[in-house]
């Protein structure tokens, strides 16, 4: 029984998601103390009793403590089992991030899955479903691990509402590890402005200024087509599109935030990006780590990447994977970036 204390380091959901994971891919059960204690709700809130109870629903496992605003969980996995399944988040939480607990588990199962997801597929403080459609699946294929994914409503806080279905291929046997340490050419740069029953002149502002700080002209400032009935919601997407990775960066309006701010925020975001050495941004760096983890593991290869930053996310995901595997997880500078380096233990 592997055994975590959920307050340290970043010390929320993060760490109960790549446990509940790495203990399906691992067969190996965990007990979970503190959960998001340091959160002004502790526990675990509904998203997160979703990914509990989707993750014991593929895995058949044993489950203590899945209860909303608990905060201790044992979790004992069984066989992960390929097939269909459908998990809703009843509120506008992520399901995108449901998706992301499930997704290495059935990726090493012996067939292939599809997966109904329906809850909020743009949140902010979750990856956005055209994060994993751009930036995470190509990198999961690149890594033998196919996966389809197709958007069928969005869903923004805090109405929800939005569905997604995802096909994940057995790659138990193809997973091989690489090295991502260099981004390549940039091949393309653009944004998408998602507005839906927001007044026209929200998204016509938030392009103009991203356009203006950015450089960029019209026809690369996109006015995504969202029907009115999936909003109200605001979500402003920057695409940068390399050789080797795409990363997407999002930017949420809300109330009380003028639509200049928002573009402001994302393109500081992305012009971070560009003057930094790494491959990976921060968000893609957390999260890459751990489908990497699992194939230098299954192939007993080393592997590497590069990063902009080394955020607490991706600090105590590197804890929780070294729980689990036996992958050492070391980092050292390169240039104005990050280097990280795993290697079979």
């Amino acid at each position: 029984m592997i055994e975590i204390d959920g307050s340290q380091g970043e010390g929320g959901g993060q760490i109960l998601r790549s446990a509940l994971a790495l203990s399906m891919c691992t067969g190996q059960a965990f007990t979970l103390t503190r959960i998001r204690a340091g959160r002004t709700k502790p526990g675990l809130m509904r998203q997160h009793l979703t990914c509990v109870n989707a993750a014991a629903e593929i895995s058949g496992a044993q489950v203590d403590g899945a209860e909303l605003n608990s905060q201790s969980l044992q979790f004992t996995p069984g066989p992960v089992r390929a097939g269909s399944y459908a998990f809703n988040v009843a509120s506008a939480g992520s399901c995108t991030l449901v998706f992301q607990t499930i997704w290495p588990a059935l990726m090493l199962a012996n067939s292939e899955s599809r997966v109904q997801l329906k809850g909020g597929t743009h949140n902010p403080m979750a990856p956005p479903f055209h994060f994993l459609e751009r930036s995470y699946a190509p990198l999961l294929r690149r890594l033998g691990a196919p996966v389809q994914l197709r958007l069928q409503r969005h869903g923004f806080y805090p109405a929800g509402g939005g569905e997604f279905e995802a096909v994940i291929g057995a790659a138990r046997e193809a997973l091989t590890p690489f090295d991502l340490n260099e981004r390549g050419d940039l091949l393309e740069q653009y944004a998408d402005c998602l507005a839906p029953a927001l007044p026209s002149s929200i998204a016509r502002r938030e392009l103009g200024k991203l356009g203006s700080m950015m450089g960029w002209p019209p026809e690369q400032l996109r006015n995504a087509g969202v029907r009115q009935n999936e909003g109200p919601g605001n979500a402003l997407l920057g695409t940068l599109a390399h050789e080797h990775v795409t990363e997407v960066f999002t930017e949420f309006g809300e109330k009380g935030v003028t639509a200049e701010a928002v573009a402001t925020q994302l393109a500081r975001d992305m012009r971070r990006y560009k003057v930094s050495q790494g491959a990976l941004g921060p968000h893609l760096a957390d999260q890459w780590v751990l489908p990497l983890a699992l194939a230098v593991h299954l192939r007993q290869q080393p592997a590497s990447y590069s990063c902009t930053e080394l955020t607490p996310h991706a600090l105590s995901n590197f804890e929780v994977i070294q729980h689990f595997l036996p992958v050492s997880i070391r980092t050292q500078p390169l240039g104005n970036a990050h280097q990280v380096l795993l290697t079979p233990a």
